[in-house]
């Protein structure tokens, strides 16, 4: 099992000339701590018009600057959003290519094609064009990064031959994910030969069936890049303290927060439903365990909150169903002051991860 750090970059109101500056600037301070504590990845995802919930239209940016300030934990979109109206295929292969390089062969590809009716608008995007430009764009990714000279003529995009520059550092190409948000989304990731990167709350038992049916499938795919990427993602809350009913508490906190921030994902949705997109939203489960930020519910199943004992237990779960890596958020809307987050990672470092790891634990940083 291994650990990761999962970035919204959510910013509360009331906004001022230091508040959006201040959530960079504490998520890079968590990273490079991170990267200390032997965490392995970190991932940023990429939204749009989201006010609050999530501030990160340039994760390619945010990325960099992790790259920059890390030595070894590797850095993933998640995801870069796969809609020609959002982000050109060109563009998308060359900026993942400079990423890879700046960080010398540390960059995870996360692809998708956007969640919410609020982004596609934004952008006049076909909701019901998005499966499809996201599959045809996923399959010629790779071959801009492996060919000297790339043509193509397709339904999202076309163009004539030219030397798509320059080539990832990493050889052939990094690894490539899909987020997996809507039912039956782990099947394409698996018959395409990606990761995936689970991007919901479900509990421990609802996911593991999906997990197993995805390596089922997977031994029998048909990539679309140049290596089968068989890796299980998962995203979850992480709040560490020393007392278990603080720790909980603390981490309801978290967790409502993000849950009351992310139901603006759910209304659009449930106003101007489309074919393509006909779930009730990303968090079913948390919306019914946690209604407001402050509500103190049970904990749901499966949440990494409380005291060291209880954490490595949940994790021990997802272990049980074949989950490779648990990747964390650690705050949302700044609800937990940021000493307390560095604090939580500090004592998840030490407490948790060397349960989890045959190499020896990374050095806790002070």
């Amino acid at each position: 099992m291994k650990f990761g750090v999962f970035y919204e970059l959510s910013v509360p109101r009331p906004w001022t000339r230091e508040s959006e500056r201040d959530v960079y600037m504490n998520a890079l301070e968590q990273v490079r701590l991170a990267d200390e504590l032997g965490f392995d990845q970190v991932w940023c995802v990429e939204h749009h018009f989201l006010e609050e919930y999530s501030h990160s239209s340039a994760p390619e940016l945010f990325l960099t600057a992790c790259a920059m300030q890390t030595k070894n934990i590797r850095v993933g979109h998640g995801i870069v959003v796969c809609v020609p109206q959002f982000n050109h295929p060109i563009r998308i292969a060359e900026r993942a290519a400079v990423l890879d390089i700046l960080s010398g062969g540390r960059l995870e590809v996360g692809t998708g094609r956007s969640a919410t009716w609020t982004e596609l608008a934004g952008f006049q995007a076909n909701p019901d064009d998005t499966k499809k430009t996201w599959d045809e764009i996923v399959r010629v990714l790779p071959k801009m990064w492996m060919q000297e000279r790339f043509s193509y003529q397709g339904e999202a995009f076309s163009m004539p031959s030219r030397a798509i520059l320059p080539k990832p550092y990493q050889k052939p190409h990094p690894p490539m994910w899909v987020a997996v948000t809507s039912p039956g989304t782990e099947l394409d990731a698996a018959d395409r030969g990606l990761g995936s990167l689970g991007l919901t709350f479900g509990g421990i038992a609802e996911q593991e069936h999906k997990i197993a049916e995805y390596r089922r499938r997977i031994k029998s795919c048909d990539p679309v890049g140049a290596f089968v990427n068989e890796q299980v993602n998962t995203v979850n809350f992480l709040y560490c303290h020393d007392d278990a009913e603080t720790g909980i508490k603390t981490g309801q906190r978290l967790a409502g927060t993000f849950s009351y921030l992310a139901a603006q994902l759910l209304a659009a949705r449930e106003a101007y439903p489309t074919r393509s997109y006909p779930s009730q939203g990303l968090l079913p489960q948390l919306r019914q365990e946690s209604q407001s930020p402050g509500d103190g519910g049970r904990v749901p199943e499966g949440i990494c909150i409380g005291d060291p004992h209880r954490i490595a237990e949940v994790v021990r779960g997802w272990e049980s169903v074949g989950v490779d890596r648990i990747n964390f958020l650690l705050n949302a809307g700044e609800t937990v002051p940021q000493a307390q987050v560095l604090d939580s990672l500090r004592l998840f470092a030490k407490e948790v991860m060397p349960q989890f790891q045959n190499a020896p634990a990374a050095a806790v940083v002070g």
